[in-house]
């Protein structure tokens, strides 16, 4: 399993951003998909989720209301849609698969895509 994660940027309070994540080598609609951002000298951290069927989303208290979290399996793809972002939203923002399920946690994700930085100014 390969994933692709793009779309990030430089923006400034209150923008929006909305990150791609490409996968291949798998059967993508077999996989739990996640969202999790590493901001500057924090640990990762988990941001969203979605379900194989993509009806099921979860999201930390930080985004609710802000973040969406989506795909689309016909293009093997799941997106994240940031909205109103804050300069405390920057960071290192990684797609991750699973195959276990229901997942929230770094351990529960098996595969990863390489990160694409979010930095939003003030």
């Amino acid at each position: 399993v390969q994933l692709q994660a793009y779309g990030g940027g430089l923006v400034q309070a209150g923008d929006s951003l909305r990150l791609s994540c490409a996968a291949s080598g798998c059967s993508f609609s077999a996989y739990t998909m996640g969202w999790f951002r590493q901001g500057p000298g924090k640990e990762r951290e988990f941001v969203a989720t979605i379900n194989w069927g993509g009806d099921i989303t979860y999201y930390t208290n930080s985004v609710k209301g802000r973040f969406t979290i989506s795909r689309d399996n016909a293009k093997n793809t799941a997106y994240l849609q940031m909205n109103t972002l804050k300069p405390e939203d920057t960071a290192v923002y990684y797609c991750a698969a699973s195959s276990t399920g229901w997942a929230l946690h770094v351990y529960e994700y098996h595969y990863w895509g390489q990160g694409t930085l979010v930095t939003v100014s003030s």
